[in-house]
């Protein structure tokens, strides 16, 4: 591993998805989960909630990283203009979608240390759908050509299920960020597949395969306990560092 990929936190590695409908719930979930996660990813659900900006503002406040997963795309002059507005905002990284020059755009616009990934092909999205959408490559195919144009186009990272990490890290540079999703505990019920993300992996074997970040959002929101879940996560995450 690199040295700039192993001076991530180990404790900065699991971004927890608040993808709850209301920012109050959003709120409510930090605070349950405590001082068991220190990344948070917003997205969508919430963007269309009264209150997202608030939401963002009151988690840096808070000392939390954020991830602000909006998948921008559009023409390259609106997304540019709206990852610079982003940057001010004070996240970590947001999301893009497109083509080269979206992404190159994107990648220009970007500054204050924001760091900008490109979505490489959707968790929830297997053979059958990707022929839907007129690809006819398969989804290892897909995500390392989606790796190779984000990386000449200047971003920093990409959003890549664990199942093609360990590939991708072969042909990248180390110092591409991969920020897994989809990832579940072992004893989770959907670890095998259920729900809607069809191309899961646990957070050992996403880790192990050259995975920097990890996404988890049902395990912990769903957990009774979601600090618990969150820390055992934690727990899993050290252990698969470790030498």
């Amino acid at each position: 591993m690199s040295t700039a990929r192993s001076s991530i936190a180990p404790r900065d590695r699991l971004i927890v998805a608040l993808d709850v409908p209301e920012a109050d719930d959003a709120r409510a979930l930090v605070e349950r989960i405590d001082d068991g996660a220190s990344f948070y990813k917003i997205g969508m659900e919430l963007c269309m909630a009264p209150g997202f900006f608030e939401l963002l503002g009151w988690l840096r406040r808070a000392d939390k990283k954020v991830f602000v997963d909006l998948k921008f795309f559009d023409i390259p002059e609106t997304v540019a203009r709206a990852v610079s507005r982003l940057s001010e905002q004070g996240a970590q990284f947001c999301t893009i979608h497109g083509n080269q020059s979206i992404m190159q755009a994107a990648a220009k616009a970007k500054s204050n240390g924001m760091k900008v990934l490109a979505v490489t092909a959707l968790t929830s999205l297997d053979r059958g759908d990707l022929d839907d959408l007129g690809f006819a490559c398969d989804v290892e195919a897909l995500v390392l050509s989606r790796a190779r144009r984000a990386l000449a186009a200047g971003c920093d990272g990409v959003v890549s299920s664990g199942l093609e990490v360990a590939k991708l890290r072969l042909e990248a540079p180390q110092e591409l960020i991969c920020v897994t999703p989809g990832i579940r505990p072992v004893d989770n019920d959907v670890a095998a597949g259920m729900g809607d993300q069809k191309r899961v992996m646990t957070p050992t074997l996403a880790l192990k395969a050259g995975a920097d970040y990890l996404v988890v959002g049902r395990p912990i929101r769903d957990a009774q306990d979601p600090r618990a879940a969150a820390l055992a996560i934690q727990t899993e995450i050290a252990g698969a560092l470790a030498p």
